[in-house]
């Protein structure tokens, strides 16, 4: 049950969430455990950290991993679109920091059978196998136009249309392993290093997932939780979610939010966060020679007012 996931940026991370002992911090996207276990060291010796993640099977890894840390730590089986009433539910609030990771484990990539990575034998990409309809559904139902809408909104792929109608041509598409092939033939080859399929499965994973809608309920039940001073840390890994979460931290860190071209303010708006990261944090060179998946890896840190 070991997990192989290395977490990214994660002494940056420490770093700017300003960890202390006896600290109370939420991790939203537990993962591997990397994040949490190393918060949890440095807020030794009674630090305590309430960790939520939507894979069961990841939950299981990371309890394993975490166990020496006893009741330093709570584990819940949760989307982090749930955190207020999670954090409710446990007794949680005026956290001094937390961190959202929003990147694909190595663990789920290295599962054939949900789907994840491009060799995959199944097609599921679920976080939470309990909830929603697979990869699969989708791809096998959706008409040419709504795949392709999906490919373009979630995975801003250009060449949508065309890889949508060689989906449908294909049907039944049974495994990543056949959707990456039938997406390479499509797609016009790979884009340097990355392979042609790679914005497909990132917009099937995010629409499985909701993976968006997910970050936009998250946002602001974090902010509410964390304590004057407490600060929140989200690494991000593509454009969608690196905006989403510019966007909140620049809306929140003003007190109006009215139109430009109005000249009296009617918002009634006050800013709850200070930005931290001017700009975002990326990994330094040595990160990405080490941990390839690094590389487009984004962090961006607010603090509460």
């Amino acid at each position: 049950m070991d997990s192989h996931h290395v977490s990214v940026l994660l002494q940056e991370t420490l770093q700017a969430l300003a960890i202390r002992p006896g600290g109370r911090f939420i991790d939203g996207t537990l993962g591997g455990g990397g994040h949490a276990a190393a918060i949890l060291q440095a807020s030794s010796p009674d630090g305590t950290l309430l960790a939520l993640d939507a894979d069961s099977a990841a939950l299981s890894r990371a309890r394993e991993r975490l166990s020496p840390f006893g009741a330093r730590v709570t584990l819940v089986h949760s989307s982090f679109a749930e955190l207020g009433r999670v954090a409710r539910e446990h007794g949680w609030h005026a956290v001094d920091g937390g961190v959202l990771d929003l990147g694909l484990s190595s663990d789920q990539l290295a599962d054939e059978v949900r789907g994840f990575s491009f060799a995959g034998l199944g097609l599921d990409m679920r976080f939470d196998p309990t909830r929603g309809k697979p990869a699969s559904t989708l791809l096998n139902e959706l008409s040419p136009e709504e795949l392709a809408n999906l490919l373009y909104r979630y995975g801003e792929e250009r060449a949508s249309r065309r890889i949508a109608r060689a989906i449908v041509a294909a049907r039944p598409i049974q495994s990543a392993q056949q959707l990456a092939d039938v997406v390479a033939k499509a797609g016009g080859g790979w884009r340097g290093r990355i392979h042609p399929a790679t914005q497909t499965f990132q917009a099937l994973r995010i629409a499985v997932n909701d993976e968006l809608g997910a970050l936009e309920a998250v946002l602001p039940q974090a902010v509410e939780l964390l304590k004057p001073g407490g600060r929140l840390a989200v690494i991000t890994f593509h454009s969608l979610e690196d905006r989403i979460v510019k966007n909140f931290y620049r809306t929140e860190s003003r007190d109006c939010i009215c139109p430009v071209e109005q000249l009296v303010c009617t918002c009634g708006h006050r800013a709850t966060l200070k930005i931290i990261t001017a700009k975002p944090i990326g990994p330094t060179a040595a990160e990405v020679a080490a941990n390839p998946r690094a590389r487009s890896a984004k962090l961006r840190v607010a603090e509460r007012l």
